[in-house]
């Protein structure tokens, strides 16, 4: 569970981030059969397929400014989805330069619990 709040911190701070102060940023979370789907889209500045490309590649990660200028490592994301991924899970996702980004992770119900 700790891991997941963690996560999920991750790609608000992000979303966050990336989103004009008077963007929307929305979180949903949805529950099938055994598993938890979390979605957190954003109608921030998006990303190139070339950036969308690279985003989960230790050895080319892009290095992209937030809207107020704020530098990142570029590792948030790639540490994300390991711990996705050790816990039985997956991320999605899906970006349109100029529009924004949906991040979704599906994992199995017993990471979420307490």
């Amino acid at each position: 569970r700790d891991k997941t709040e963690k996560i999920i911190s991750n790609l608000l701070t992000n979303a966050f981030k990336f989103t004009n102060p008077h963007g929307k940023i929305n979180v949903s979370t949805f529950q099938k059969d055994e598993t938890v789907e979390i979605e957190i889209s954003d109608n921030g500045i998006g990303m190139t397929e070339e950036n969308l490309g690279k985003l989960f590649k230790q050895h080319e990660r892009t290095y992209i400014k937030g809207t107020a200028g704020e530098n990142g490592t570029g590792l948030g994301l790639i540490l994300c989805k390991e711990l996705i991924e050790r816990n039985g899970g997956r991320i999605e996702v899906e970006s349109t330069f100029g529009e924004g980004s949906k991040f979704r992770i599906i994992l199995p119900a017993n990471a979420c619990s307490s």
